[in-house]
């Protein structure tokens, strides 16, 4: 018995941890027996706070809390759910690091930075430099307010991420989404040649390569050397890529060049050996030239019309009032008159305006 009685601490402190079974649910306030303390209660503003998790709870189920007063004007412990539950959710959090285990969670907002994405009721951060070649930026002259556009087009997206820091002290929680996506088992011979190391390549160098396999959002690529690469959707081709498998598929030799080195690995393209198609179109076209494009996209600004093989220009949506209508409009493979309203081709972008045809204009 007195070894019994040692075990019992002498006095509650706040912040400490308690458990026991519910022994009363009444109007706004859940009694839970702490012993050998007494009677614990969740009122007020905790209970309030708690009141999903307390949603699915009764009587005898035992419950963690936090103690938050010792003891109240009416003789109870206050105990605090949400406490203990931020507690817990710290703990995972350290230990989803350790594990590195894969979560899949939705973007919630973007900064110029990165991605705010949320767990369990904690902001989390992904930096842009922790996006996977499908979701990366590709900016070429890395004007901030292009990236953060881009990263703007991930809110609502479903992403595969680790989690890499967990801080309770700070509340910081920092996401990375590289080395989370499996690729797909190649049918392709293991490598026999020579092995070249990564410093032995070069940006700009011009490779041949086969590919390895091919995913929604590239082709990986194994170049003279034995290294291998990702050319990423926007790498492929001048032209509108949907799918890389119409385009590629394993096995296929290809001629690519390097256009970054970082972090141990090389990134492809296989449309900078091909010849850029805004170079000649830069002297054809100009605002206020009449086209002729056929629409092969929609997306939530409009829609995209292609007026020659890898040249595309935006009608926006606003010329209709909302998507639904711009579509009844202007059906996907069908050629329309267009004006070019804007036309950037070092950037390579145009906009296109489909009511406002000017008839003094020539069409091209």
């Amino acid at each position: 018995m007195s070894s019994f009685m040692g075990d019992i601490p002498n006095e509650l402190q706040i912040g400490d941890t308690v458990e026991g079974p519910i022994v009363n649910i009444d109007r706004g306030r859940v009694y839970i027996d702490i012993f050998p303390f007494g009677t614990a209660v969740i009122y007020g503003r905790e209970y309030l706070s708690a009141r999903d998790m307390l949603k699915n709870l009764g009587i005898g189920d035992l419950i963690e809390a936090k103690v938050v007063m010792v003891e109240n004007k009416d003789g109870y412990i206050e105990v605090s759910l949400r406490e203990a539950r931020q507690k817990q959710i710290w703990s995972d959090a350290i230990k989803a690091v350790e594990e590195k285990t894969p979560l899949k969670l939705v973007v919630k907002d973007a900064n110029k930075g990165g991605l705010i994405i949320e767990w369990q009721g904690v902001n989390g951060f992904l930096p842009a430099s922790q996006l996977s070649p499908e979701h990366y930026p590709k900016v070429p002259d890395g004007d901030k307010d292009k990236i953060f556009a881009e990263l703007k087009e991930l809110i609502g997206k479903t992403l595969q991420v680790r989690m890499i820091t967990a801080d309770p002290q700070e509340g910081k929680i920092i996401f990375s989404e590289k080395d989370t996506v499996e690729k797909p088992e190649s049918i392709v011979e293991e490598y026999e040649g020579p092995i070249k190391d990564i410093s032995e390549y070069s940006v700009g160098d011009e490779l041949n390569g086969i590919i390895t396999g091919v995913t929604d959002f590239g082709a990986f690529v194994r170049v003279d050397g034995g290294m291998e690469g990702l050319v990423h959707i926007s790498e492929i081709d001048w032209g509108l890529v949907e799918d890389p498998r119409n385009l590629c598929k394993p096995g296929d030799t290809v001629k690519v060049k390097i256009i970054e080195i970082k972090d141990g690995k090389i990134s492809l393209s296989i449309k900078a050996l091909k010849e850029n198609p805004w170079k000649s179109a830069e002297k054809k076209y100009k605002p206020g030239d009449k086209v002729q494009g056929v629409i092969i996209k929609y997306n939530p600004h409009g829609a995209l019309a292609s007026i020659e093989e890898g040249v595309a220009g935006l009608v926006h949506v606003s010329e209709f009032g909302d998507l639904s209508t711009l579509q009844k409009e202007l059906k996907l493979g069908m050629p329309y008159e267009f004006v070019i309203s804007i036309f950037d081709p070092k950037n390579r972008k145009m906009t296109l305006l489909y009511k406002n045809k000017n008839k003094d204009t020539k069409t091209k």
